[in-house]
């Protein structure tokens, strides 16, 4: 069995983003990166969904929070998809970790689980949301093209370790 990414590099000496980007990148106001994550998330995730899972998250507030960039990004779905939301609305579910992780977990090379029990990834709020949340992501296959992506940036960060 292949170790993981985890396993393979100790999680102190993971890339992360360095702390005075953070600091800026944490003082600009929410919305813009939120509105263009819910352009990439109509574009890319919506056509995916199923309609029972629509229906769950219809009418729910999300907050993901990329720790070590200091970007935070709100959003909710409606009737008509994804939709960038303010701050200060209150959210169901907040989702948090480092990038790299995030990453990780896009290109499908560490489980939700693993980062979980590990404190690398942080879930807040409607448990019940959160799991349908992972399972719906853990079900769908991302295009060729984006895991191909994924792996070439991970594949140079993994070099500039």
């Amino acid at each position: 069995m292949r170790a993981t990414r985890l396993q393979q590099v100790e999680w102190q000496t993971l890339p992360i983003f360095p702390s005075s980007v953070g600091r800026i990148l944490a003082r600009l106001p929410v919305y813009p990166p939120s509105l263009t994550l819910v352009l990439a998330l109509n574009r890319l995730l919506l056509p995916l969904l199923e309609k029972e899972v629509l229906r769950a998250w219809r009418g729910k507030r999300f907050c993901v929070q990329v720790k070590d960039a200091g970007l935070s990004f709100f959003f909710g779905l409606d009737a008509t998809g994804f939709v960038a939301c303010r701050a200060t609305l209150a959210v169901d579910l907040c989702i948090s970790a480092n990038a790299y992780d995030f990453l990780l977990l896009a290109a499908r090379e560490e489980d939700p689980d693993t980062l979980f029990f590990s404190r690398r990834l942080l879930m807040e709020g409607d448990t019940e949301l959160g799991l349908l949340v992972k399972n719906t992501l853990d079900a769908l296959e991302p295009p060729a093209w984006v895991g191909r992506l994924l792996q070439s940036i991970l594949t140079r960060m993994d070099q500039a370790i």
